[in-house]
């Protein structure tokens, strides 16, 4: 695929309520059983955005509005790129359509679960969101 310009993968940092929203992974094999930021691949033609609006009604069956994207990406492999937004819920309530489990964490929660290497970089700022968030009690 040398030539194609790189893939991008876009995963929410959902928070409400000074909490942040994870998903427990069923595959692939090494990484089923372990936590992520909801999101996927953005399609041919869609925006980021959009990508991701899409990625959290398919998994999580929620409407959410996008924001500012966390700092830095991660390679992966096959030429793939992981960015992080921020994502608000406008409407309904998050269910495990894709994913064997859902949990809302806390900042000291999030340093205890065992999340997917990926999404490891935005730890530091995911928690310092968390600690600034308004309604966190």
């Amino acid at each position: 695929m040398s030539g194609t310009p790189t893939a991008v993968v876009v995963a929410a940092a959902l928070i409400e309520d000074g909490r942040l929203l994870l998903a427990q992974r069923t595959r692939p094999p090494e990484l089923a059983g372990r936590w992520e930021l909801p999101g996927g691949k953005v399609e041919p033609g869609e925006s980021e955005d959009a990508a991701l609006a899409r990625e959290l009604r398919e998994e999580l069956g929620v409407e959410c509005s996008i924001g500012a994207a966390l700092s830095g990406d991660v390679d992966l492999p096959g030429g793939l790129v992981l960015r992080t937004y921020r994502a608000t819920l406008v409407s309904g309530t998050p269910a495990a359509l894709e994913h064997s489990a859902l949990r809302w964490v806390d900042a000291a929660m999030l340093s205890t679960m065992d999340l997917v290497d990926a999404d490891r970089l935005w730890l530091p700022e995911l928690r310092e969101i968390l600690l600034t968030s308004p309604g966190r009690s």
